[in-house]
């Protein structure tokens, strides 16, 4: 019996494969310098939330934390994917990547609040809402791809 493979992506394979280029590119070193040295507007200043980086000048535990942030921003997304990508439309499946990318950021931020020095619940929720709102205004470039594709 021979395997065929579907030349479709899956829903949680194509938001996955999204939200793991968003991270990469925009989270990139790179990146985030080019932003930082001046204003670039809300939307592409965002976009370099989950920034990660291989800096020797940051303590091991703010470097762990934020490179433990970006991968798990794109392991919770396949998770939050697979978990809700039983929905049916065209709105219905924008929405469902865009509220996992959302949710997904938001607890990987909480997560990770908690790796930082000097943590606290109240640091841990500041963190959260930070992510929350990167997931609100990037989330739904993972919504349209999810949507794009086949569902699983």
């Amino acid at each position: 019996m021979a395997v065929t493979r579907s030349r479709y992506r899956t829903a949680t394979g194509a938001g996955t494969l999204v939200a793991f280029l968003l991270v990469l590119i925009f989270g990139s070193p790179w990146y985030v310098d080019w932003v930082q040295s001046g204003n670039r507007g809300l939307f592409l200043e965002t976009l370099a939330w989950p920034a990660w980086s291989f800096d020797t000048d940051a303590s091991v535990r703010d470097l762990l934390a934020a490179d433990l942030k970006a991968i798990l921003v794109v392991v919770f997304t396949a998770l939050f994917i697979t978990q809700l990508a039983s929905a049916r439309g065209t709105v219905s499946a924008i929405l469902t990547g865009w509220a996992a990318y959302l949710f997904a950021a938001a607890l990987a931020a909480l997560v990770t609040a908690f790796i930082l020095a000097n943590a606290s619940v109240a640091s841990a929720v500041v963190a959260a809402t930070g992510g929350a709102g990167y997931g609100l205004i990037v989330g739904w470039i993972v919504g349209l791809a999810s949507m794009a594709a086949r569902r699983p």
